[in-house]
């Protein structure tokens, strides 16, 4: 059973990354991307690290377009055990997915025990 992010993220502790969906241009204007901004989030940065921030695009066609983003924040995640990533139900606001579409792109987290990935619930 992986480890679940909060509801609702409103403070992030010294080693923790909020991990948010955007888009690829970076324009963080709206939902969790607009709240990203407080911590780090670069405007016109679409995808990666971002102050205490992780950029992941979602503004796709279909959820499985977000894949090789995720898959690239799942390698980033393993090689930065010292942090931990609160993913947000990324996609599943302005994009328009639901957590059904979302939650096996996060597949790795469980098979692969990443214990520094923290899931939205309904990710699980």
């Amino acid at each position: 059973m992986p480890n679940i992010s909060p509801k609702w993220i409103k403070s992030l502790g010294e080693n923790e990354i909020f991990v948010f969906g955007s888009n690829l241009a970076g324009f963080h204007g709206g939902g969790a991307a607009e709240l990203a901004m407080e911590w780090g989030a670069v405007w016109g940065q679409g995808v990666g690290l971002q102050g205490k921030t992780y950029a992941i695009p979602t503004m796709f066609k279909t959820a499985k377009e977000m894949k090789p983003y995720i898959d690239e924040f799942l390698i980033f995640a393993k090689t930065h055990p010292e942090l931990k990533f609160l993913v947000t139900e990324l996609g599943c606001g302005i994009a328009g997915f639901t957590p059904k579409d979302v939650a096996p792109l996060f597949k790795a987290v469980i098979d692969e025990n990443i214990e520094n990935v923290y899931l939205p619930e309904r990710f699980v």
